[in-house]
């Protein structure tokens, strides 16, 4: 494996401050974008709020984390990145290697939970904890499918002495060593099982109940990366059998790691819900049923660009005898339909009473409300005369945000507020702003992101609608000189 070889050597120079340790951690991250976004992410979670969550670099990332937290991200991140370009083809091999990933997340809630320092190595060894079995399942499927057909699927550590004259776990341990990993990860990828049945447990002399002694501080992370693996492969399925399991865990293993079992099963919910979004062939993730709405998605927007297309053409051959007025309504009908908007409304600037005023709409938007509508023309500090004053078109993904907030005007937050997303394409004739387009989507849509497609139809809408306003202006001018 040369190439997570290669990388081992990287991070682990950097962990132990060869050079300068700070710029080798920083190169070392930038040069995988996946790493990137995942130490930015961590450095900006609430897991590190103290410090701020404006974190834009990785080198200011690196002063925040600290160079043992990123080096643990990485360490994990680059194995699965190796272990899968090693066996694209094994459906097995995946299997594995998500349930890796899926370890971590659990690891992560689970150490977050305790607010542990140790949270990065908890999710490196959950995910280290299989390593073993994903490098037979890449390196070795025949010897793979022999230890399921012995142990049966989920049981094939008990039947790897056997066939291979040593056990998966020992396997992983074997390699980390070859790969002189940190001795605390290596130590932390040692298996930690809860003790059997409760009449073998010490009795407490207060309470006389039986549990689990709570483990030394060494075993901790290894407790935890054990306990990991475990919900992994009970949340794989998504079914009874697993939730039952995943209740036992929680009972077992709760007293060792200083947790209560209801911490417990709220970490895993949420380990639950995020890989739910993120995990790719999982059955918990239903993988069938997403690809069925991305499909559906996908045809809804190509559908969507053949509205605008189409109302396009309609605009343009009516744009040599249409008014402004009917210019404006033919665009705004057309973005409503293509895009399909919540709403759509057209607002007009009223030069005489300096003010941008609305004077049509689509969708479901009350009269009252729509004739509330109106702002001064004077230039305000708001997202509105930002786009006005810079001629293009702006895309609101999260107009929800609460640091967005100061960006939206009052009458915005009075009569659109419901809006989770919208659009502004402002009309500029002569270099001066003569009203906007404005559609948004409510959270009844799914989340959206504008295409390059979509904002270069949204472009040559608005240019048409400027050129029949510029033809007005033109025309009035030379019945003023006439006159």
């Amino acid at each position: 494996m040369p190439g997570f070889a290669k990388a081992i050597g990287a991070v682990l120079g950097a962990m132990r401050g060869e050079d300068d340790g700070g710029f080798s951690m920083t190169e070392t991250v930038l040069s995988d974008p996946v790493l990137t976004n995942k130490v930015l992410r961590l450095a900006n979670s609430s897991m590190y709020s103290a410090f701020g969550q404006h974190v834009n670099t990785v080198s200011k990332a690196v002063l925040v984390l600290g160079t043992e937290a990123i080096g643990h991200l990485a360490l994990g991140l680059k194995l699965v990145e190796e272990l899968s370009s090693g066996a694209a083809d094994s459906s097995h091999a995946h299997i594995e290697m998500e349930k890796a990933v899926l370890a971590g997340m659990v690891a992560r809630e689970l150490a977050a939970t305790v607010r542990s320092p140790q949270t990065e190595q908890a999710v490196v060894c959950s995910m280290l904890h299989t390593l073993g079995r994903m490098m037979v399942t890449f390196y070795l499927p025949e010897q793979w499918m022999l230890l399921q057909q012995r142990g049966g699927p989920g049981n094939e550590d008990t039947a790897a002495p056997d066939l291979l004259g040593i056990g998966l776990a020992d396997i992983g341990m074997a390699a980390a060593q070859r790969w002189n990993l940190p001795r605390n990860l290596v130590s932390g990828m040692r298996v930690i099982e809860a003790p059997g049945p409760a009449e073998a447990l010490p009795e407490d002399e207060a309470s006389g109940e039986r549990h689990p002694a709570a483990l030394p501080a060494a075993d901790w992370v290894a407790g935890i990366a054990t306990l990991a693996r475990h919900c992994a492969a009970a949340l794989w399925h998504d079914d009874e059998a697993g939730a039952a399991e995943l209740q036992r865990l929680s009972a077992a293993f709760a007293p060792m790691l200083g947790l209560e079992p209801e911490q417990v099963q709220g970490a895993i919910a949420q380990a639950r819900e995020t890989a739910a979004g993120e995990l790719a062939i999982a059955p918990l993730s239903k993988p069938l049923e997403r690809r069925a709405k991305e499909l559906a998605r996908t045809r809804q927007r190509a559908a969507g660009n053949r509205i605008l297309e189409s109302g396009l053409a309609d605009m343009r051959d009516m744009v040599d005898n249409a008014s402004p007025g009917q210019m404006v309504s033919a665009a705004l009908e057309t973005v409503y339909q293509g895009l399909d908007f919540s709403r759509a409304v057209a607002f007009v600037r009223n030069r005489r009473e300096q003010c941008y005023a609305a004077r049509m709409s689509f969708g479901n938007l009350p009269k009252e409300r729509l004739a509330a509508m109106s702002f001064d023309d004077a230039y305000e500090a708001n997202v509105f005369h930002a786009a006005l004053s810079n001629d293009r078109v702006i895309f609101i993904e999260n107009a929800r945000d609460p640091k967005f907030a100061a960006k939206l005007p009052h009458w915005w937050k009075a009569g659109l507020a419901d809006a989770r997303s919208f659009v502004i394409l402002p009309l500029s004739a002569n270099g001066q702003p003569a009203g906007f387009l404005y559609g948004d989507w409510d959270e009844t849509f799914p989340p959206i992101e504008l295409s390059q497609t979509e904002f270069a139809l949204l472009n040559d809408a608005r240019a048409l609608v400027v050129k029949a306003i510029e033809r007005r202006h033109q025309a009035e001018l030379l019945n003023s000189r006439a006159a």
